[in-house]
């Protein structure tokens, strides 16, 4: 990779000085409305995770207060930059919802221009940016992490690709350093960016000095003021490991049992960019001029490869927009080959890709609009229903604590009360630091030491005055309240609250 060049000189390809301005903005405009037709139909069912982030926005926002609850401070927002943008905007628009609206329609115009700005240098035709911009797009997966983190990631990868391509090393230290406030294991993507350029070691230092000036002030407050510098997602996902046979690794499978089209489309760019990967070595390793300028995007096809075998090492939990960093390269990397390959067999690739698409929009739209869940959700209830039911338990729990039967996000931001469990109770990830240190080697170990070393072992979790759960059969006669709740993913169920005594808290 070292070897392979990804500087190339700007290509006939690219748009002439004299092109209109109206021409040069159809692009981001057409990008910037069809993002806003998608998040209006989203936005109805955002996952429990996306909540998650927007309880921390909210709070942020509306109290100064990073936490997923306003009662207790928490460090489980997984990216730090998404739960900041949020805020700010939702501090102007006063709903942290329309706000993610708004965040998710500037990061895709940010991202259409980035990729116009790789295929314009690497020769590709105009159709490059707008191709895979729609792929992304309508991916069943990616539309099912809308609010997340995952937009703002595919931004920061395509202009680490741009910057470290054009050889601007302050930039692209800058877009490094936001990266890594993104998501820190994007910093696995951008290094193998960064590596696969000739003498790569030109401007290091400054693009490290760069990086280190956007990340230290977020992660050093982080470690002092909140008592670990990485999330505390880290050792929380990392001790749920699998769900039962199913890890990070066979996880595919698992969504292809449950939605099995919405899975085949989301994960067909890993398959078949693995075969285009093969017939890219073989014509780089003939020098092929057309595998020479497509070696960018291979480079971010092999690193959201390395990204998938990182995360399959770590045994996590097969969380769906953990794949989206992997899927994100592999698109991006089909859509420049479909842009390359000759005349003669361009007009298959588009077929192709035409029939991806109309597929995406169709397995979308097949259950009829507005949806009420995500095209791939493991969620237990609608995010109609939590909300529903998180305005209703704000009036019976009158300001108790009310820990919750495994998702909070939606009920969180509904309630405004005291919901607890290891994402919003501080006191209760100390046992996933520990299993973690536990389990991992005298290098892992040290590295948690380190993380933790400002965290306060000693607050105890906190006691519940009362307890949501779940049950198939008819709720228990101490129940307070009872609500009948269903998804795709486990069925109809019974969400019932109770006092904690009367389950052994």
């Amino acid at each position: 990779m070292r070897s392979a060049s990804a500087e190339l000189p700007k290509a006939a390809g690219a748009l002439p000085a004299a092109v209109p301005v109206a021409r040069s903005w159809a692009l981001p405009a057409g990008a910037a409305a069809a993002s806003a037709l998608v998040f209006a139909l989203v936005s109805r069912h955002l996952i429990d995770d996306t909540y998650i982030t927007l309880s921390y926005a909210k709070n942020l926002a509306f109290h100064a207060h990073w936490g997923l609850i306003e009662q207790g401070t928490a460090n489980t927002a997984t990216s730090p930059l998404n739960v900041l943008a949020l805020a700010a905007v939702t501090f102007v628009v006063r709903d942290a919802v329309f706000a993610a609206g708004v965040v998710f329609v500037a990061a895709q115009v940010l991202l259409v221009l980035g990729l116009r700005r790789l295929g314009e240098r690497t020769g590709l035709p105009p159709v490059f940016a707008p191709l895979a911009f729609a792929l992304l797009l309508v991916n069943p997966l990616l539309l099912s992490s809308v609010g997340l983190e995952v937009t703002l990631g595919a931004t920061g990868v395509v202009w680490t690709l741009v910057y470290a391509g054009e050889r601007r090393p302050a930039r692209l230290g800058v877009v490094i350093g936001l990266l890594a406030l993104v998501r820190i294991d994007l910093l696995l993507i951008a290094a193998v960016l960064f590596a696969a350029r000739r003498e790569f070691w030109t401007g290091v230092w400054r693009t490290a000095f760069a990086a280190l000036a956007v990340t230290l002030p977020w992660f050093g407050f982080s470690w002092l003021v909140l008592g670990s510098a990485v999330p505390d997602t880290l050792v929380i996902k990392i001790s749920q490991q699998s769900w039962g046979p199913f890890s990070f690794t066979n996880g595919p499978l698992l969504y292809w049992r449950n939605f099995p089209a919405e899975a085949a489309l989301s994960f067909l760019p890993l398959a078949v960019a693995g075969l285009a990967g093969v017939a890219w070595i073989v014509q780089y390793r003939r020098g092929s001029a057309t595998a020479r300028r497509l070696t960018p995007f291979a480079a971010l096809a092999i690193a959201g490869a390395l990204h998938y075998v990182a995360y399959s090492r770590l045994g996590v939990p097969p969380y769906h927009w953990y794949y989206a960093p992997s899927i994100i390269g592999a698109t991006i990397f089909l859509a420049a080959c479909a842009c390359a390959v000759p005349e003669r067999l361009r007009r298959g690739t588009g077929t192709a890709a035409g029939v991806v698409l109309m597929a995406s929009v169709a397995v979308y739209a097949l259950p009829g609009l507005p949806r009420q869940f995500a095209p791939i959700t493991s969620n237990h209830a609608s995010t109609t229903e939590y909300r529903e039911i998180g305005a209703q338990l704000a009036s019976i729990a009158h300001g108790r604590t009310v820990e919750t039967a495994g998702e909070v996000g939606a009920l969180a931001y509904a309630c405004d009360c005291e919901l607890v469990d290891e994402f919003s109770d501080r006191g209760a990830v100390d046992p996933a630091i520990t299993e973690t240190k536990r389990r991992s080697g005298d290098l892992g170990r040290a590295l948690l030491e380190a993380n933790f070393h400002n965290f306060d072992h000693s607050v105890a979790p906190m006691s519940p005055d009362l307890v949501l759960a779940t049950t198939r059969r008819a709720p228990p006669p101490a129940a307070l309240a009872t609500w009948r709740i269903d998804s795709p993913w486990v069925g109809t169920q019974n969400l019932y609250l109770v006092p904690a005594h009367a389950v052994g808290h």
